[in-house]
């Protein structure tokens, strides 16, 4: 496998993309802000031939870079924003390099970048074979606002598309044919009257009061949800001084869960929570929505073509500075059992079936056509995500090792479905049978405002 043109490819461009990579790292931005994140991904994506549209979709920041011609016309969808709070050095102890500063806490520097070294091998295999096909690399921006790829399909994105294929960094090597939660999100504001509140508190109308009744109904309210249904919420107001009775107050709600059904069912009894508040406190309410996502749909077909491709693969070296600095990493989190744990956990898990609770807007690309997520080691065991420690590894180099493999994996498991026509058949049955009756619909409405431009 180590000898098929995509991995020969992917060697082959192995240091230009270690230092875009890297660029990005350097260089944390965050979502609907990655311009230069999104400016040096296109570049180089034309250097390499592609056709390439910055901006495209009506999305600055989003990009849509395509080679080769007719079908099977092929997907990647690559990211590359960060998170706020979590700057790092390439250490193995917490050091930010800006305190409070952005980090690529996630490892988009390395998601983006292996994407694109996917569109570089399968490019690599379609011009030796001679078959036919095109290459789509998708730059889809604000994953950790969860809304990207929704503007991007708003527009018209990733419908052109037999199948698409994405992956995430991680701290193992195993996809699963479970689902990951949809998620729909508001601010709840309330408006009052305020009053001196030892004085005349008959004359105020608090709005604080109406966040803390709305919050109470939703604790209420998580008894009569099923099971996989998850409610967060933080206030985002909560007036200025406690002798003000506060004519302004408001919350942030995001809630998940398994279907886009139950997310939808769950989001209208919260504004049910929230409407009952208002006439509680006799206060106003305002609800600026905010968009969602649907839950993931691993396609069966796509996920066991990775998997044969995983296992055939051959898997990185580390070096002896590259694991001291993964199991002095690991040390720092109490789950660290010394010569137990170990300091990567790169070996390949067999295909799972089990859902997880967190979401990725890649959702909602799955409910256009078939898809398929990779999860591939790129971290210390015990980094969890989000954290200082990913932020750390995604520079380093046992982050870029990762990278290329996963690159290698997600090209050579394109061009096996471009090989086997019938895969292919398979997939969008499997797919068409998955959505049944339903369609697709976006759910970023008219009505929720866009975070960028005009």
């Amino acid at each position: 496998m180590e000898k098929r043109v995509c991995c020969e490819a992917v060697d082959r461009h192995a240091e230009e993309l270690t230092k875009l990579a890297t660029k990005i790292w350097e260089e944390p931005e965050m979502g609907w802000s990655e311009v230069k994140a999104s400016a040096w991904t296109a570049e180089y994506l034309k250097e390499q031939g592609f056709e390439v549209e910055l901006g495209a979709y009506g999305v600055p920041t989003a990009i849509r870079a395509a080679w080769g011609s007719g079908h099977p016309v092929i997907g990647f969808c690559g990211e590359y924003d960060c998170l706020p709070g979590l700057s790092q050095k390439v250490c193995a102890h917490q050091d930010p390099v800006v305190p409070g500063g952005n980090g690529q806490g996630c490892g988009h520097n390395l998601l983006g970048v292996g994407c694109v070294g996917a569109c570089l091998g399968l490019k690599a295999e379609l011009e030796a074979s001679g078959k036919e096909g095109t290459v789509v690399f998708y730059g889809c921006p604000a994953e950790e606002q969860l809304t990207g790829k929704g503007f991007m399909a708003r527009g018209g994105a990733f419908s052109e598309c037999d199948f698409t294929i994405a992956w995430h960094p991680s701290s193992v090597n195993q996809n699963t044919l479970g689902n990951m939660t949809g998620v729909e999100g508001a601010f709840f504001r309330f408006k009052g009257r305020t009053s001196h509140a030892a004085m005349n508190p008959q004359d105020g109308r608090s709005a604080l009061d109406a966040v803390q009744l709305m919050n109470m109904g939703v604790e209420f309210l998580r008894e009569h949800v099923t099971d996989d249904v998850r409610i967060h919420y933080n206030i985002v107001d909560g007036g200025l001084a406690p002798n003000i009775v506060p004519d302004t107050a408001g919350s942030k709600y995001f809630v998940r869960a398994l279907s886009r059904e139950a997310v939808m069912d769950t989001f209208e009894r919260v504004i049910k929570c929230a409407e009952g508040a208002a006439h509680m406190t006799d206060t106003t309410l305002e609800i600026e929505r905010l968009g969602g996502i649907y839950p993931t749909l691993q396609n069966r077909v796509l996920a066991e073509v990775m998997q044969k491709v995983r296992e055939e693969l051959p898997l990185p070296e580390y070096t002896a500075e590259e694991l001291a600095f993964a199991e002095e990493m690991n040390s720092h989190s109490p789950l660290y059992e010394k010569g137990v744990t170990p300091a990567i956990d790169a070996q390949i898990k067999p295909l799972g079936n089990f859902n997880g609770f967190a979401s990725t807007d890649y959702g909602d690309v799955m409910h256009i056509c078939p898809g398929v997520q990779n999860i591939d080691c790129t971290a210390a065991t015990l980094s969890g995500g989000h954290s200082w420690m990913v932020t750390a590894c995604s520079g380093s180099s046992i982050g870029m090792k990762g990278m290329l493999r996963a690159a290698k994996v997600m090209a050579a498991g394109a061009f096996e479905m471009v090989e086997h026509p019938e895969l292919l058949k398979a997939a969008r049955e499997e797919f068409e049978a998955a959505m049944g009756n339903k369609k697709y619909v976006c759910p970023i409405t008219d009505e929720v405002a866009r975070p960028f431009g005009k």
